[in-house]
């Protein structure tokens, strides 16, 4: 008998095209889609900003405090003549950096004139505070690195060896700092789709409430619930009948959906999604993520009355948990606010999870404490849904 329910939960979703799209075609759209969109933002070369220099000093120094600006690829220097300041800065220029008549006579009395400031810069109203204050320190690194120039100049008259020592300092970021993310290699660094990739298999699974719902309806109006229960088929069992399938559509769903981040995205130009070091981990959080998934549909197809009410109420579900969970906007993109309550989101246990493994490298041990958590959630919306319907099964 339980076997004979498998293969007819399993018929009944295959035969339902508009559920195979949502389940499989949906998420793996949005995954190459996301994956292309973030890739910039994940690439250590694209610029935070745009800014432009207008030099009313027309000296070596200036000059060089330009060129030192562009060796930090955060921000793109472009070229504007004196009259099309303004003019820029309302559009696609973000800082105008002037440096005013008299910039290296005062650099090199390592003084501001009186209280002056030795640059003036104008800021596009629409900067964030936290772009301008790292512009703000890399023109202040760079006047720094200018006036250590000026001192080793001055010095290697009269104590040239003292000079050579000067000379061999390096200022570079990336000389100063060996960078490395969590669990990665020092050439190694986060992707695109590392984050679009697990995000968009946690919202996929969880629209098994179309398919779900809709079988589960259709047998209640056609009297196919009453037949099973004048079989004397207790709920567990008719429960396990319809979870047992849905769980492996799930699996089936993150496999395909890994498949599509490793193979097919990096032939539109992103990077292709590493596995990471725990495929157990994988199996674990998405064996709980699935159960989690599955209660919640459980629930709606036995509390709503109709199809429409159920994919209705499903997909608002979805997107909320979505839209708190970090599915839509990235967690790190949050204000802190926000992303203390994305931990209130399902979503956001399975999502953390899975960044556990393919993002930060970790293993099964990592996922327990969300993969437990999900599975109680499931577990105890299926004991819900278990005594809504023993009212009227």
């Amino acid at each position: 008998m339980f076997k004979a329910m498998l293969i007819k939960e399993f018929i009944l979703v295959l035969r339902d095209r508009h559920a195979l799209a949502a389940l499989f075609i949906m998420p793996a759209v949005f995954i190459l889609i996301m994956s292309l969109a973030l890739k910039d933002t994940f690439n250590s070369g694209r610029a935070l900003s745009t800014y432009a220099v207008i030099d009313e000093d027309n000296s070596d120094a200036a000059v060089r405090l330009s060129e030192l600006l562009r060796e930090n690829k955060g921000f793109a220097q472009q070229a504007i003549s004196g009259s099309e300041w303004k003019h820029a800065q309302n559009h696609d220029i973000h800082f105008i950096l002037t440096i005013p008549a008299g910039f290296s006579r005062n650099l090199e009395k390592n003084e501001t004139g009186g209280g002056a400031a030795l640059c003036r810069l104008d800021v596009g109203a629409e900067v964030k505070e936290n772009i301008l204050a790292i512009f703000k320190l890399e023109l202040a690194m760079a006047i720094t690195r200018l006036r250590i120039e000026t001192i080793k100049d001055e010095l290697a008259v009269y104590l040239p060896e003292t000079a050579q020592e000067f000379s061999g300092m390096d200022f570079s970021p990336d000389k100063m700092v060996d960078v490395h993310f969590n669990a990665m290699t020092g050439n190694e660094k986060p992707t695109s789709t590392q984050q679009s990739v697990p995000s968009w298999i946690v919202f996929a699974m969880f629209f098994i409430v179309i398919p779900m719902s809709t079988i589960f309806i259709n047998e209640r109006k056609q009297n196919t619930l009453s037949r099973m229960n004048a079989m004397n088929i207790s709920i567990p069992a008719l429960f396990a009948g319809k979870i047992a399938p849905y769980m492996v559509i799930n699996q089936i769903q993150v496999w395909i959906m890994i498949g599509v981040g490793m193979f097919i995205v990096p032939l539109f130009g992103a990077a292709p999604l590493t596995l990471g070091n725990s495929p157990g981990g994988l199996v674990l959080i998405s064996l709980g993520l699935s159960l989690a998934a599955v209660g919640t549909s459980v629930l709606i197809a036995v509390t709503a009355a109709t199809v429409e009410q159920a994919t209705t109420i499903g997909g608002i579900i979805n997107i909320l948990l979505g839209a708190l969970g970090g599915i839509m906007v990235p967690k790190f993109i949050m204000p802190l606010i926000m992303q203390k309550v994305a931990a209130v989101s399902p979503m956001s246990w399975g999502l953390e999870g899975f960044l556990d493994i393919l993002l930060r490298g970790q293993g099964i041990s990592a996922v327990i404490p969300e993969s437990g958590a999900l599975g109680g959630f499931g577990a105890g919306l299926l004991i819900i849904a278990a005594m809504r319907l023993k009212r009227s099964y």
